[in-house]
């Protein structure tokens, strides 16, 4: 009687028992490293979202400050009333020219007061709007701070204080007459960020930060006379970059 030889597979995994075991754990490192794999995508993915909503904040509030800027600008041109946009579309400045200061005085003049009122308006119109149909915020919710800013020339003032009290004084004449009689709401004072905070706030800078060096002449001292309204945008906090870094 022949005897019939063959393959046999139990005989295989008999004589190397190791093989199945090692070609389970194989697959299962391979499940793991892929259910990792997914699981850092979609955290990636996340992380990227969230990077791109901040930049589209930034971007937003960087449009809404432009908006405001020569939306005011222009309206208050139609009524030849001279205002600029200045330092990279971030200050609106309100020359000598417009205010019209008495010498070393901080009193809104008589003759200016109209202009004031206008500017105001102006200003309180462009910054209570949709900033667009897409989202209910408003343009001033993109903003961190409006800063109302008193300039001087170089030339010595004998007031208290100096050239800074005089610029502070100056920048706060020009809040208070808002305050006193611009007939809007919200009032300005009432008015806040997306912080929770005050929305605007003043300061005087006396000849610290002149935009003519050369003053020999009136006319070049009369550039650094001036009220500079300073838009800032809200910025994401350090805590919230460091979370992102740490992503």
């Amino acid at each position: 009687m022949k005897r019939r030889f063959g393959y046999s597979p139990a005989q295989v995994d008999e004589a190397n028992p190791y093989w199945l075991s090692f070609s389970d754990l194989m697959s299962a490192l391979l499940v793991i490293f892929l259910l990792a794999a997914v699981a850092l995508i979609i955290e990636l993915s996340q992380t990227q979202k969230i990077i791109q909503q901040d930049i589209q904040a930034l971007r937003n509030g960087d449009q809404a400050r432009k908006d405001i800027l020569y939306e005011v600008r222009d309206a208050l041109k139609s009524k030849d009333i001279l205002v600029e946009v200045t330092d990279n579309d971030t200050v609106l400045r309100i020359p000598q020219g417009t205010l019209s200061f008495l010498s070393n005085r901080d009193e809104i003049p008589e003759d200016s007061e109209a202009a004031v009122i206008a500017i105001g308006e102006a200003l309180h119109s462009a910054i209570n709007k949709p900033f667009s149909q897409e989202t209910n915020l408003m343009r001033f919710e993109y903003l961190d701070t409006v800063f109302i800013e008193g300039h001087t020339d170089s030339l010595h003032s004998p007031r208290v204080k100096g050239n800074w009290g005089l610029s502070a004084f100056r920048a706060i004449s020009l809040w208070e007459y808002w305050e006193n009689n611009l007939q809007r709401k919200p009032s300005f004072e009432s008015m806040k960020n997306a912080f929770g905070e005050k929305l605007f706030s003043v300061s005087g800078y006396a000849a610290s930060r002149r935009v003519q060096t050369d003053e020999r002449r009136p006319e070049q001292r009369e550039k650094n006379r001036r009220i500079d309204l300073r838009f800032t945008v809200k910025r994401p906090s350090i805590v919230e970059l460091e979370k992102i870094a740490d992503q």
